[in-house]
């Protein structure tokens, strides 16, 4: 029996064009075996939504270093739950300062992973919250 991989679909919300930590965690992703979609940089919430949809993604992953990740975590929410991804994981990470990890807990961000998180965190992460998956 064959398992699917993990797919993610990672993010660079709003204006934020600072993208090479995102793509440092896009190959951790990949060399740990997951199926990685990166959507590139200024990305609406109805982008990631749709990113979303057409990976069937597993994971819904943001990385924000630009300081609007709670405005734009508020405005994707409601987008995620009506298109039916209200069960998926959703991560973020990135210059998220630590008042502000409870709030996107909160808005249904399980992981929240702070600039200098190490890979096998969040690696270690995603397995553990998709049990059976690889």
């Amino acid at each position: 029996m064959t398992t699917r991989k993990i797919t993610v679909v990672l993010a660079k919300p709003g204006l934020d064009g600072h993208d090479q930590g995102a793509k440092v965690v896009v190959r951790g992703l990949l060399e740990a075996g997951f199926d990685v979609h990166y959507t590139g940089l200024r990305q609406t919430p109805e982008q990631v939504r749709d990113a979303a949809l057409a990976h069937d993604a597993d994971v819904i992953a943001l990385s924000s270093m630009a300081g609007a990740h709670l405005s734009f975590a508020e405005r994707l929410r409601p987008l995620l739950i009506e298109a039916g991804l209200g069960d998926r994981l959703w991560i973020f990470g990135g210059n998220l300062p630590a008042a502000d990890h409870d709030a996107l807990r909160a808005l249904g961000f399980k992981g929240v992973f702070a600039t200098g998180s190490k890979l096998d965190a969040i690696t270690d992460f995603i397995r553990q919250e998709l049990p059976g998956r690889d």
